[in-house]
């Protein structure tokens, strides 16, 4: 399976000078990433110092990759000085505005899970009621306040769909593994400012043990934040998030949102890890000029091995009404009746209308998607995915 478009050998190879080069300056790099991220949020990056200088580290992680490719440097680059933008310009839209930040954010439902659980079935019908709202795709990569004029939100969703697009073109299997659309729901993961996502990308030993040891408050506080601009001065609805990283930190999100309900999919991890590393190998593909793919499994193996003994932990001690377990084999195998229930135990009512867009989500090509992974090319085995999640995988889900 090709993993990258062809184009991007010759581009890679010709540009790696210059990628070095640009390695080699990564703090004037950075500077100037931060220079455009005021331009562009009209803010001084003096309103989030902490924030700015957490991506300074990072950063410099990012340049220690002596494979990176072009593609790869420059979507760092991009990505986090979009990120920092984003970042800048909440704080300086609560700073003008502080009755921001007492914009409730009511009752959300935050869906977790191993990936590869049918997080994203349960989380498109989630949104489907009128009540409820997930942030768009567009929304997570140029927040501004909900009621921005026109023109600028036609601005904001276009270069949003064109970073989309660069994706499908750099890869010819992304849109199979993970589809974006800029008017589509997408992970709130986007709104953290830190975590195993960029790991995704890159294996960066030094930046992977900052982020164990790191305290996510902030970075909750920060979710919560920008739920709250894109809320103000609009409608307000039921908050529906998602992402399978939030399993690593879900005793700092119940504690943020005070009263989140954790919808938490299920499925034997041996299902999910090759899947898992497979995506993990498209973006190392991209990023990279040459990767070792054996070492995805046993990285990411370790990763959400202790993500989900984590979430245990907290689940184990959190009350109970906080949770409801969503069995994969009962939302793939039995979704008329499985999403009923749980759409009960939220408070949500099951109408014709919830029923219409579950036959019109299962139908869609992206539902059903998949693509060839083999444990055995990640270096790990059968037995060193049932070593690594316990008896999670036996527990009946």
């Amino acid at each position: 399976m090709r993993r990258t478009a062809r184009w991007l050998t010759p581009v890679n190879a010709l540009s790696a000078p210059r990628v070095t080069a640009q390695r080699a300056r990564a703090d004037r790099v950075f500077d100037r990433m931060v220079q455009q991220a005021e331009q562009r949020a009209d803010a001084d990056a003096a309103l989030a110092r902490d924030f700015v200088d957490s991506y300074r580290f990072l950063f410099k992680e990012i340049a220690k990759q002596e494979t990176l490719s072009m593609v790869g440097w420059q979507g760092f680059i991009d990505d986090l000085t979009r990120r920092m933008t984003n970042h800048l310009r909440v704080e300086r839209l609560i700073a003008e505005h502080p009755e921001i930040t007492a914009e409730p954010i009511a009752r959300p439902v935050v869906v977790v899970g191993l990936p590869r659980t049918a997080t994203t079935l349960t989380h498109k019908i989630l949104i489907q009621p009128e009540g409820n709202r997930a942030p768009l795709m567009w929304e997570l990569m140029n927040t501004h306040r909900g009621d921005i004029e026109p023109k600028l939100r036609d601005k904001l969703v276009k270069d949003a769909q064109q970073m989309a697009g660069l994706a499908s073109r750099a890869s010819p299997v992304w849109d199979l593994i993970h589809p974006m659309n800029a008017l589509q729901p997408e992970e709130c993961v986007f709104a953290l400012p830190h975590g195993y996502q960029f790991i995704t990308r890159a294996a960066m030993p030094a930046y992977r043990r900052w982020a164990d040891e790191r305290d996510y408050t902030g970075d909750y506080r920060h979710l919560k934040r920008v739920l709250q601009v894109l809320q103000w001065n609009q409608p307000r609805r039921r908050w529906v998030l998602k992402s399978p990283f939030h399993l690593f930190n879900l005793d700092v999100l119940l504690e943020v949102f005070a009263d989140a309900t954790i919808v938490w999919t299920h499925r034997d991890p041996a299902t999910v890890m090759g899947s898992w590393c497979s995506l993990v190998e498209t973006g190392r593909a991209l990023h990279h000029r040459r990767y070792d793919a054996a070492a995805i499994g046993p990285e990411w193996l370790d990763i959400f091995g202790k993500g989900v003994a984590a979430a245990r932990g907290v689940r184990a001690t959190a009350p109970s009404e906080r949770f409801i377990d969503v069995p994969y084999r009962s939302l793939t195998a039995e979704p008329h009746a499985c999403l009923p229930e749980l759409f009960e135990k939220l408070g949500l009512e099951w109408t014709a209308d919830e029923k219409a867009s579950l036959e019109h989500v299962l139908a869609r090509p992206d539902t059903r998607r998949s693509h060839e992974y083999h444990l055995s090319r990640y270096g790990i085995e059968l037995d060193d995915v049932e070593a690594a999640f316990g008896d999670y995988g036996r527990l009946g889900f």
